[in-house]
C-alpha cells in the first residue's frame, strides 16, 4: 500500500507540500503537490467503498466507508484516490465538498460525510397550506445543511 509521503511543511488547508531553501529533488514536493492539486480541486468521487476497487483507474477516486479493508484499512471515511504512484489518502476538512458521481449529488464533510435528502412532497387534503408550509421548511432546513443557504 502506498501512503502519500508526510512533508514537514504543508498548506494548512489542503496539505499541499512546501519547498523548503536548499531542498534537492525538488520535483517530488513539486510533483506530490500538483497530484494532491489535481484530485482535490473540483473534487469528485466515484462513490463510496470499503474495500478497494480490483482495476481502478489513475485519477479515479472515492470516499473510504466507515469499515475499510485491504489498502483502504485504516482510512475510514478519507479519499482514497489511484495514480500512476499507487493509492494516495486524503483526510477531508470540515466544510470540504465533493461531487458524489454515483449518488449524483454533493457530498459535504462536516463530522461525516453527509448527503442532503429530498423532503416529503405535500400530498393533498384539507389541510394543504399547513402540509405546503412544513414542507418548504424542511426544504429549507436541508438547503441550509447542505451549505446552499446560509444559516443566518
Amino acid at each position: 500500500m502506498t501512503d502519500t509521503i508526510t512533508y514537514p511543511t504543508v498548506t494548512p488547508r489542503l496539505a499541499l507540500p512546501l519547498l523548503f531553501a536548499g531542498q534537492s529533488q525538488k520535483e517530488t514536493t513539486v510533483n506530490e503537490a500538483l497530484v494532491l492539486t489535481d484530485l482535490l480541486l473540483n473534487a469528485s468521487v466515484e462513490g463510496t467503498l470499503a474495500t478497494p476497487p480490483a482495476t481502478p483507474v489513475s485519477g479515479q477516486a472515492w470516499i473510504v466507508g466507515a469499515s475499510p479493508t485491504g489498502a483502504f484499512a485504516g482510512h475510514a471515511r478519507q479519499i482514497a484516490a489511484w495514480t500512476d504512484g499507487g493509492w494516495r489518502f486524503v483526510t477531508p476538512f470540515q466544510g470540504m465538498i465533493v461531487q458524489d458521481r454515483a449518488r449524483n449529488c454533493a457530498a459535504r464533510y462536516t463530522t461525516d460525510w453527509q448527503y442532503a435528502v429530498a423532503p416529503a412532497l405535500p400530498t393533498g387534503g384539507t389541510v394543504v397550506d399547513s402540509q405546503a408550509r412544513s414542507a418548504i421548511s424542511a426544504l429549507v432546513t436541508l438547503l441550509v445543511s447542505a451549505g446552499i443557504f446560509s444559516a443566518a
